[in-house]
C-alpha cells in the first residue's frame, strides 16, 4: 500500500516536472517544491476534487465531460496557491498541465495495475 502511494507520488511529480518543461507558464523552483506539489495534488484530488466534480456535474454533462479539464486545472491552480516554488500562470497553462499530469498518472496506474483479472479466473 505504501509502495503504491510512493510510486503514484513519483508519477505525479514526474507529470508536474514534464509539464514544467513542456508547458509555458508552469514554474517549479526545485525538487522539494515539486515533490510537495505532487503530494498535495494527490491529497487535493482525493478530498476536494470529488466534491467539486459533484457540484459541477450538470456543467460536465452539458459539455460532454470537457469541463473536467477545467476542474483538473483548478486543482492544479489550488496547489500552486498553496506551495511556494510551484507556480501556474493562467487557465490555459493549468489545462495543459492537467493533460500532461493526467497522462503520466494514467501510465503510472497502468504500471501499478495488479493481476486481479488473473486472480478471478
Amino acid at each position: 500500500m505504501l509502495a503504491k502511494f510512493i510510486v503514484r507520488l513519483i508519477f505525479g511529480a514526474l507529470g508536474l516536472w514534464i509539464a514544467s518543461k513542456v508547458v509555458p507558464g508552469i514554474y517549479v523552483r526545485d525538487t522539494t517544491a515539486l515533490v510537495l506539489a505532487a503530494a498535495l495534488l494527490g491529497v487535493v484530488n482525493a478530498l476536494v476534487r470529488p466534491v467539486i466534480t459533484i457540484l459541477t456535474l450538470p456543467l460536465t454533462i452539458i459539455t460532454l465531460g470537457l469541463f473536467l479539464l477545467i476542474v483538473n486545472a483548478a486543482m492544479i491552480g489550488l496547489v500552486s496557491m498553496l506551495v511556494q516554488g510551484f507556480h501556474v500562470s493562467g487557465l490555459v497553462a493549468g489545462i495543459l498541465a492537467a493533460i500532461v499530469t493526467g497522462i503520466c498518472s494514467w501510465i503510472g496506474g497502468m504500471l501499478l495495475r495488479d493481476d486481479r483479472r488473473e486472480y478471478r479466473r
